[in-house]
């Protein structure tokens, strides 16, 4: 299965870059995690973030697949323990469809963004960087993976 994981900006810290390169290249064959950066749209200074988000989820809204099943990753979204998660990947897998994840630009998931995806994950109520978001998906992928596999890496 492939994961793309549709994250809205370009220039993330070497630390983001390293961290999920990390998590990314531990994950089997079996699901292969790939990044796809979208270009953060300019103009919020301008105070037009309306237009920014609606170009952002126009270019997210071409980079997903037909056939994709998409999951944005938002704030009110469902939350899930890491159990839940693996039981959730293993279905995923079952299913055999690719999945595309998406991480939102400075103001969010445009609403045409949201009414496209398939259900919502929050990775917790509190609003993380964008960045540090790319880090705990790859690092909560490979955790869930682990569990199914039956590795001793997670440890709840």
């Amino acid at each position: 299965m492939r994961v793309r994981l549709l994250a809205a900006g370009t220039r993330q810290p070497a630390w983001v870059r390293e961290g999920y390169a990390d998590y990314a290249g531990r994950l089997a064959a079996e699901l292969r995690l790939e990044l796809v950066e979208i270009p953060v749209a300019r103009g919020r200074a301008a105070g037009s973030a309306a237009r920014a988000v609606a170009a952002e989820a126009r270019l997210m809204l071409e980079a997903i697949r037909r056939g994709d099943y998409v999951v944005a990753l938002e704030v009110g979204g469902r939350a899930w323990s890491t159990p839940d998660l693996a039981r959730w990947l293993g279905r995923r897998l079952a299913a055999g469809s690719d999945l595309a994840l998406l991480i939102g630009g400075p103001d969010g998931l445009g609403p045409e963004v949201l009414a496209r995806a398939d259900e919502r994950w929050s990775l917790s109520p509190l609003t993380l960087p964008h960045g540090l978001a790319r880090v705990v998906v790859a690092e909560q992928l490979y955790r869930a993976a682990s569990l199914l596999r039956g590795h001793p890496y997670h440890r709840a």
